[in-house]
């Protein structure tokens, strides 16, 4: 029989091509999105209660699982709105996260075990307040209340129907789309596709080649130009290690994407990969303690754990940037004008 980590990874593997362990899981996703319908439908009737805030709110969501590019969506989003003259902050789940006490602001002293890794890294490239906690509502208020914020940014969230929101952001993976159609488990959906009318704006990342948007969606493209030396001063365009052998870790929800855009930099990618999530120990990291003279890249969202971990400079963060559709933009002020009102009274 095989072992835990290896159904798990059969499983995953025929969320594109259904193989006979999705074929026998069917029936349990069947049973799950007609939970999710429940569950949806007890919103709509007031059977379970749903919050209004007296700011915007944006959810930057999606129905499948890990890996779509939404990290970056957000922080785009964020700087987009900054731009454009309003004070946004943001809220998060903080998958993983362990702190004692929610919600929980992202400062200084927040580490990725206690707030989750992506949440770190939105406050760090954003400069905006964070704040994490399985009730969004509350964390919302902390928003509004203390930094005054007159536009609130969900980090996730589009399956969270207890806070009502303004505008519906869903991103979807330009490569893989919806893989086998199906809902968890037997598939990568959180949802049936129908769920995509509830958006108001849908995005479609189009990291890969080849990858394209379809009518009523808009393109974003994640891409990777320079490295930063972690805990170093350092940063050098990619371009510098084209032509080497570079060992790469990636702990996100599509690692694959990661090593094909560094491949196609003209790097010979040594793989490292993880789980999405996971939680480095150095021991993870002792393949570069054998050999100083080997370079290791890896994304952002990894490097904010692994940090304090490393104390070499053969280490380099990869910070994924992504460039929207200058219309989603438009979009979002066109559909949310009092997004413009500040609660500075």
């Amino acid at each position: 029989m095989p072992g835990r980590c290896e159904m798990s990874g059969l499983i995953q593997r025929g969320w594109l091509r259904p193989g006979w362990i999705n074929w026998l899981l069917y029936p349990l996703s069947l049973i799950y999105s007609g939970l999710m319908f429940l569950r949806r439908q007890a919103y709509r009737s007031g059977l379970l209660k749903s919050y209004k805030l007296r700011v915007p709110v944006i959810v930057v969501g999606n129905i499948s699982v890990g890996g779509t590019g939404k990290t970056p969506l957000v922080i785009e989003l964020v700087e987009q709105l900054k731009l454009h003259g309003m004070n946004p902050g943001v809220i998060s789940r903080g998958y993983g996260g362990v702190s004692c006490l929610w919600p929980r602001e992202v400062d200084r002293d927040a580490t990725a075990a206690e707030v989750g890794d992506e949440p770190i890294l939105i406050s760090r490239r954003c400069q905006v307040p964070v704040v994490v906690g399985p009730n969004r509502v509350r964390s919302a208020h902390v928003l509004i209340e203390k930094h005054l914020c007159n536009v609130i940014v969900s980090d996730d969230g589009f399956q969270h129907h207890a806070l009502q929101r303004d505008l519906d952001i869903v991103l979807i993976d330009g490569q893989r789309r919806f893989g086998n159609g199906w809902c968890l488990p037997a598939g990568p959906l959180r949802e049936p596709v129908s769920a995509l009318r509830r958006a108001g704006i849908v995005v479609t990342n189009q990291a890969g080649t080849g990858e394209k948007s379809r009518d009523g969606e808009f393109a974003m493209r994640v891409h990777i130009s320079q490295a930063i030396q972690i805990g170093g001063d350092q940063t050098c365009d990619l371009g510098k290690f084209a032509g080497k052998t570079v060992h790469v870790v990636a702990a996100i929800g599509n690692p694959d994407r990661f090593f094909e855009q560094l491949q196609a930099q003209g790097i010979d990618v040594v793989s490292h990969r993880f789980r999405d999530h996971h939680a480095f120990t150095s021991a993870d990291l002792d393949f570069a303690a054998a050999d100083r003279d080997i370079v290791v890249l890896m994304t952002e969202k990894d490097a904010v754990k692994c940090e304090s971990m490393i104390s070499s400079d053969q280490f380099w963060m990869v910070p994924l940037e992504a460039t929207l559709d200058p219309a989603v933009v438009a979009e979002v002020l066109a559909r949310m004008p009092v997004v413009r009102t500040s609660v500075r009274m």
